[in-house]
């Protein structure tokens, strides 16, 4: 049998490489110009390595009853990592992935195949297009995972963004992206600011030594039009490798503090990671 060998190739956006895991025997780590993307066991897909990725797996299980088929909209698309996962946890499910990366969708599709009944459809566009797009109340859970190198991009930091989202989802549906910041969180605030002009409940999810300003990293904004089951989403982070902590109600609006509202105008991409920090992964 051969051994897998990493593949090297020009994407749209930069250089991607896919490395076999030499611990997992059909798992891959992709990175793009070096920074890690996603981790993919074709095995066992049900398997997320890294922590902001468990923990949105963590929101998927707790958005419906477990098991249960959901309608999901993913704005950025990697290694297809969380599509992969609720095409296995929720069988049924009907999936979009849009990612502005036609070459990457490409190569994860050649070298990562899906299964022939995923019910997972790619698109290559751009996420804030394709969301205006959609049709009304046509997603249960709206993922944003999208990183211009390690930033997100401006447009997809707005209000009108916002309510776009908002628009899509369904009126239990969920909102959950990925974001990145450090102290003092003028963009994290911003964000929260933005959501809660759109939706009645707001969470965030992070380790505590990033909500404390101690280092930059990940942080899940999680909204909904609906109350969240933050106690399932607390006792589940909390059991994480790397510990995490859910935020919301009083605590959130004072983390929030005086922040206002992102304009088209005024937005601006999430701030770059200082050297050292891990990006996006």
């Amino acid at each position: 049998m051969n051994e897998p060998i990493p593949v090297t190739r020009a994407v749209d956006h930069g250089t991607a490489k896919l490395m076999p895991d030499v611990d997992r025997e059909r798992a891959w780590l992709l990175t793009v110009d070096g920074a890690p993307q996603s981790y993919v066991d074709l095995d066992a897909p049900q398997h997320l390595e890294f922590e902001y990725a468990r923990r949105l797996g963590h929101v998927l299980d707790t958005v419906a009853a477990p098991g249960r088929p959901l309608d999901v909209l993913h704005l950025g698309g990697g290694a297809l990592t969380l599509p992969r996962y609720v095409a296995a946890t929720r069988p049924g499910s009907r999936q979009d992935v849009v990612d502005a990366d036609k070459a990457l969708l490409d190569l994860v599709a050649e070298h990562l195949p899906l299964p022939g009944d995923s019910r997972i459809a790619l698109h290559a566009a751009d996420a804030r297009a394709w969301l205006e797009s959609a049709p009304d109340d046509s997603a249960d859970v709206l993922v944003a995972d999208v990183f211009g190198g390690s930033r997100v991009p401006a447009h997809l930091t707005t209000l009108s963004y916002a309510r776009e989202a908002g628009r899509v989802l369904r009126a239990d549906g969920v909102y959950a992206a990925n974001l990145a910041d450090g102290a003092p969180f003028a963009f994290l605030r911003s964000q929260l600011a933005t959501f809660a002009e759109v939706f009645e409940e707001l969470a965030l999810i992070a380790e505590p030594g990033v909500l404390r300003g101690r280092r930059f990293g990940n942080a899940l904004l999680v909204a909904a039009h609906r109350p969240v089951a933050i106690t399932d989403l607390a006792r589940l982070t909390a059991a994480d490798a790397f510990p995490a902590r859910v935020e919301h109600g009083p605590a959130l609006r004072r983390f929030t503090g005086d922040a206002r509202p992102v304009g088209d105008a005024d937005a601006v991409p999430s701030p770059e990671p200082p050297d050292g920090a891990f990006g996006i992964g």
